[in-house]
C-alpha cells in the first residue's frame, strides 16, 4: 500500500545555522494512529509545520497523497486537517460563524449538515449559536478540531491537542479520533501525555535533536523494548544470591529484603515457576510478590535519555 505521507530526506536549517531537522524519512499508511514523541525542542513541531505547508523545508521533498507539498500544494494541502498548539479562535465570531468560514477557505460549498455533525460531535452544538461566546481553554481546543474537521480532511494533525485539558474532556475527544479513524482519517499526533500514545497509537516514532531514532509498531516496541520485572519480598533478611540462583541473574536490594528478577517479555512465565521452586528448596520464604511491566513512557526516556 502506497503511504498517504511521505516524507523524503527532509532537513530544515535556520537562518541562525540551528539545524531543527536532519535527514528525516517517514512513510504514514493510510487509516492509521500516528504518534510522534520527543523532548521539548526535538523538532515535532517543525516536521509538522514543514508537512502542512506553514513552515519550507531546507532539503528534501514531501508528498500528500502523492501530491508533491511544493509543486502541487493546493492539492496536498487540501488534504489535511491541523490543530496546532496554539489556540487561536475569533472571540467577536460565533463558533458556527468560525467553523463555517474555516471551510470557505478551501475553497468548499456550504455545507450545514457537515458543520453542525462536527460540532455535534465535539459537544459543540448550539442552535442558538448566533452570539459570541465565551469559552474555555477546553472548548476552545474542541473548535480548533471542528475548524481542522470542517473541510472534511483525509489526514488530520493534532499537536498537543489534549494540552491543558480536563480528564472528562480529553475522553471525548479521543472518543472523536477514534470515530475519525473508523472512517478512515489519517491521524498524527504529537503528545506529552504518553499514555495517550500508549492507549490510541498504532505505530509510535520518537524523534530526539531533529533526527527520527525510531519508528515501530507499537505491539512490537512493546515487546522489543518493554521489561516484565517481578519484585519478591522477603520474610528474612538475605545477605547475599545463593549460587545456586545465580542463573536468574536475581538483584538484591540493599538491605537484603527485596529480591528483583526480570522475566521473559514475551509472556513466558516458567522462569518464575522455577524460581519459585529454587527458592523454596533454598530455604528463602517470600512474604509477598508483585509483577511490573515497563510502560511505554519508560521506554521513551531510555531512549531519549540514551547517549
Amino acid at each position: 500500500m502506497s503511504p498517504i505521507i511521505s516524507v523524503s530526506n527532509l532537513s530544515k536549517t535556520y537562518g541562525s545555522g540551528f539545524k531543527a531537522l536532519k535527514g528525516i524519512n517517514l512513510d504514514i499508511v493510510k487509516g492509521e494512529i500516528f504518534a510522534l514523541l520527543g523532548p521539548n525542542g526535538a523538532g515535532k513541531t517543525t516536521l509538522i509545520s514543514i508537512i502542512c505547508g506553514i513552515a519550507n523545508p531546507s532539503e528534501g521533498r514531501i508528498t500528500i497523497g502523492g501530491h508533491d507539498i511544493i509543486a502541487d500544494y493546493r492539492a496536498a494541502r487540501s488534504m489535511i486537517g491541523l490543530v496546532p498548539q496554539e489556540l487561536h479562535t475569533d472571540a467577536f465570531e460565533s463558533v458556527w460563524a468560525t467553523v463555517s468560514f474555516s471551510r470557505g477557505l478551501f475553497g468548499k460549498p456550504k455545507n450545514p449538515a457537515h458543520i453542525e455533525k462536527v460540532l455535534r460531535d465535539l459537544s459543540l452544538w448550539d442552535k442558538k449559536d448566533d452570539k459570541i461566546i465565551t469559552l474555555s481553554g477546553g472548548m476552545k481546543r474542541r473548535v480548533m478540531i471542528a475548524k481542522a474537521l470542517s473541510h472534511e480532511p483525509q489526514i488530520l494533525f493534532l499537536d498537543e491537542p489534549t494540552a491543558g485539558v480536563d480528564v472528562e474532556l480529553r475522553k471525548g475527544m479521543w472518543e472523536v479520533v477514534r470515530t475519525l479513524q473508523a472512517s478512515g482519517v489519517t491521524i498524527i499526533l504529537t503528545t506529552h501525555y504518553i499514555e495517550e500514545a500508549e492507549e490510541m497509537a498504532d505505530r509510535i516514532g520518537i524523534i530526539n535533536k531533529g533526527e527520527i531514532i525510531l519508528i515501530e509498531d507499537k505491539a512490537t516496541l512493546m515487546q522489543k523494548l518493554g521489561k516484565k520485572e517481578l519484585t519478591l519480598q522477603l520474610q528474612n533478611k538475605l545477605e547475599a544470591i545463593p549460587d545456586v540462583l545465580s542463573a536468574y541473574n536475581l538483584e538484591l536490594s540493599d538491605d537484603g529484603r527485596t529480591v528483583t528478577y526480570d522475566y521473559d517479555t514475551k509472556g513466558d512465565r516458567t522462569g518464575i515457576t522455577s524460581l519459585l521452586n529454587d527458592l523454596r528448596n533454598a530455604g528463602i520464604r517470600i512474604s509477598d510478590l508483585d509483577t511490573k511491566q515497563s510502560s511505554l513512557e519508560d521506554i521513551f526516556v531510555s531512549l531519549v535519555r540514551a547517549p
